[in-house]
Formats: structure tokens, C-alpha cells, sequence
């Protein structure tokens, strides 16, 4: 009777450690881009600003 609760429960501590990996794999992932972006976006402002489409009151 003891041994069905206790694989169970292995297999659920797993499936939340697994769960956990993936999130903080995906989280890491989303950082990234995150990042690749900004750069992105602020590398295409200062172009835009310098060529003297976007006049910003700086």
C-alpha cells in the first residue's frame, strides 16, 4: 500500500521539478530576447534621430 503513494509522489515531485527547469529555461530564453530587442530598437531610434526623422527635445 505504501509503495503505489510513494512512486506517485516521486513521480509528482519530478514532474514539478521538470515544470520548474522549463520555466526558468523559458524565462532566461524571454530575457534574452528581451534584450536583442531593446538593443535593436534603441540602435534604429538613434539612427532615425540622427538622420533627423524623429525630432526628440533632448
Amino acid at each position: 500500500m505504501l509503495e503505489p503513494l510513494s512512486s506517485g509522489t516521486i513521480l509528482l515531485a519530478l514532474a514539478v521539478l521538470a515544470a520548474f527547469a522549463v520555466a526558468v529555461i523559458a524565462i532566461k530564453i524571454a530575457i534574452k530576447i528581451a534584450i536583442r530587442v531593446g538593443i535593436v530598437a534603441a540602435v534604429i531610434l538613434a539612427a532615425l534621430y540622427a538622420t533627423g526623422f524623429v525630432g526628440l527635445p533632448f
